[in-house]
């Protein structure tokens, strides 16, 4: 592709390598599930490592038919947690993806750039 240039090629190997190995990561993220829990465990959400809720547990001594106020709160709280948690794995798992790109972050990516 590039005559007398053995180092372009490489990179452009290696440039391949660290796409599968971010698509697998985002593969990951997206089947993974974390918790998040407000209330000490009274309510609790999970989302995928992406951030998308998925359930919503809610211990029945939550629920105060008088107070729906505080229960709305504790499922926000819940909810917001887990979605710290996701972006949390979010960093761990693709973190080295954007270090690998000079630090600048990934956009497009929530949690790693703009």
């Amino acid at each position: 592709m590039f005559p007398g240039n053995p180092d372009m090629n490489q990179l452009l190997q290696q440039a391949q390598e660290v796409q599968q190995q971010l698509v697998a990561a985002q593969q990951e993220l997206a089947d993974a599930e974390v918790k998040g829990t407000s209330g000490g465990g009274l309510v609790e959400a999970t989302v995928s490592g992406t951030g998308e809720l998925k359930a919503l547990t809610i211990d029945p001594k939550a629920v105060d038919p008088d107070d729906t106020e505080t229960l709305a709160d504790l499922v926000v709280a819940a909810v917001r947690d887990a979605a710290s948690n996701a972006q949390d794995l979010q960093a761990e798992r693709l973190g080295p993806f954007a270090e690998g790109l000079g630090g600048g972050g990934m956009p497009g990516l929530p949690g790693l750039g703009t």
